[in-house]
């Protein structure tokens, strides 16, 4: 049986590898680019898998004062639609990055 020092020690390497795994995940999420799109690509957002935005393109026919509502809630919509697919880009590598670590799915770990 080990010791508790071994134990407390196995703990602590266990918990710098979880840590280091998590920032190169990070690093990881921040350079995976998703698009979201709305008004069928008259505006779309661009952004990485951490949230992070990248960019905004916007048709030139919603340049008009009459269109600065829909404008507007165009790019609101594409923005959600981005976070959306940031969202799940980044679901799937925490789930790929916890089973290569063999903790079992669903285990939410701090920070996750």
């Amino acid at each position: 049986m080990k010791s508790m020092e071994e134990m407390i020690k196995a703990a602590q390497q266990a918990a710098e590898t979880i840590s280091k795994q998590m920032e190169e995940s990070q690093t990881k999420l921040d350079g995976i680019e998703v698009e979201g799109r709305a008004g069928g690509g008259l505006v779309s957002v661009r952004a990485t898998a951490k949230g992070r935005i990248i960019g905004v393109a916007i048709d030139e026919s919603l340049l008009q004062p009459s269109e600065k509502g829909i404008l507007e809630d165009l790019i609101a919509a594409a923005f959600n639609d981005a976070r959306a697919k940031a969202d799940e880009v980044a679901g799937r590598e925490m789930a790929s990055m916890q089973q290569g670590m063999g903790l079992p799915p669903g285990f939410k770990l701090p920070g996750m």
